[in-house]
């Protein structure tokens, strides 16, 4: 696999590498949130990728750390996970599995989950739910287990889509098995640490976080949120949140404000918002009114929630409401459904178009600031990585990266 494109954008200086990685699926907190500075509010009339790389299936996000970014796909018939330089797209290491996962719909063949990145270590969850660890320095495997078998989970709609977290030093898996709902392993062996049974899995992602003054895992599976213990892998709370439609997903990972935790879904449902202060789940406020997320998870800025209302098949708009209240602030329809994260006061928006829309988090009302397509092969679903003022993003046929990097 070779770069076809080596080109940097003319109007950015060449910089040194020193910003925050992006080890796991939205970012360092899985929270959307950057803490990149000096990015860019303006874009050229041609943005021109540093480097492109052809892709093979599935929307799994790239993840970044110490200038390599690490890509997990599909190729004919395994599941490849490529490491590559940020600066340049060459490759530098290439490990994979053999899959015989098909798409019951006609959809790509996965995988969706995304890579997690700790302690020199890589782990990948397949899209038939094979749990690999990886020797994040040269792609060596460690350790394999297979998920669905051992568990005794149940093909979803879409396969295996959670992406796995790291919390309490425990490998933390949304499952979703008859044996084995949400488990523990532990990242150097595999070996299973706990278990909890029952809490059937969704597609949405699990998020580590303090709550309560302790570090929590908040989970939001098929029947609604869940809160364990990651060390003793105990259920401390749950809370019942999910769509009458039996053919509905939750998707969006949860989105985490101090004590309080927002779930979100589509299909006449909507969001909810609980507060864990007192070691439990009270509702704050619920209702479909607000925040009704499809797939994508929405970020919290301040006191205000970006994310993307309504389904994806129509009618999906921008919108920003208060976290604490669900008072919707603004709509905006010209973005549709977008991955979203926050950076140096500004907002990225990557479109399932293709379109990188900039705008200012700063700003009462929607205030854009850029906007250019940066992907055409297809849709762009998948999320993106930003480290070192370059964005990582991918469609169905290409993996860019762009500098983002100002003046």
């Amino acid at each position: 696999m070779r770069p076809i494109l080596l080109l940097i954008l003319s109007t950015f200086p060449i910089l040194p590498l020193h910003s925050a990685d992006w080890p796991q699926l939205h970012g360092p907190a899985r929270d959307g949130v950057s803490a990149e500075v000096g990015l860019a509010r303006k874009l050229p009339e041609a943005v021109v990728p540093v480097w492109s790389l052809t892709a093979g299936s599935g929307w799994a996000a790239p993840v970044v750390v110490d200038g390599r970014v690490l890509l997990f796909q599909r190729r004919k018939d395994r599941e490849v996970l490529e490491c590559v330089d940020l600066r340049t797209g060459k490759l530098l290491w290439e490990s994979g599995e053999k899959t015989t996962y098909s798409d019951d719909f006609g959809f790509d063949d996965g995988p969706r989950a995304t890579p997690v990145i700790a302690d020199g270590r890589a782990f990948t969850l397949g899209a038939a739910g094979r749990l690999t660890g990886w020797d994040f320095k040269d792609g060596k495997p460690l350790w394999s287990v297979d998920l669905d078998e051992k568990y005794g989970v149940k093909k979803g709609f879409f396969g295996t889509a959670c992406s796995p977290v790291i919390a309490g030093g425990t490998l933390v898996v949304h499952v979703g098995g008859k044996d084995g709902g949400i488990v523990g392993f532990d990242p150097a062996t595999g070996k299973e640490s706990w278990k909890i049974l029952g809490h059937p899995a969704s597609y949405s992602s699990p998020v580590a976080a303090k709550l309560g003054g302790e570090d929590l895992v908040a989970l939001f599976g098929k029947d609604g949120l869940v809160v364990i213990d990651p060390v003793k892998g105990e259920v401390r709370a749950s809370r019942a949140w999910k769509p009458r439609n039996p053919y509905s997903v939750n998707a969006a990972s949860p989105v985490v404000s101090g004590d309080r935790i927002l779930v979100t879904t589509s299909y006449d449902t909507g969001a909810m918002v609980c507060d864990y202060a007192k070691g439990k789940l009270d509702v704050v406020w619920s209702g479909d009114e607000s925040m009704s997320c499809h797939y994508n998870t929405p970020i919290r800025v301040g006191g205000k929630l970006y994310g993307v209302d309504g389904r994806q098949e129509r009618g999906a708009k921008l919108r920003c409401v208060e976290f604490d209240t669900g008072k919707v602030l603004w709509t905006e329809e010209s973005v549709g459904i977008a991955t979203l994260a926050s950076a140096d006061g500004t907002i990225l928006a990557l479109t399932e178009k293709g379109e990188l829309v900039l705008f200012d988090a700063k700003a009462k009302d929607y205030r854009e600031l850029a906007r250019r397509t940066i992907l055409k092969g297809g849709k762009t679903r998948a999320g993106f990585a930003l480290s070192a003022g370059r964005l990582i993003a991918r469609d169905e046929k290409t993996w860019i990266c762009i500098d983002l990097r100002g003046e």
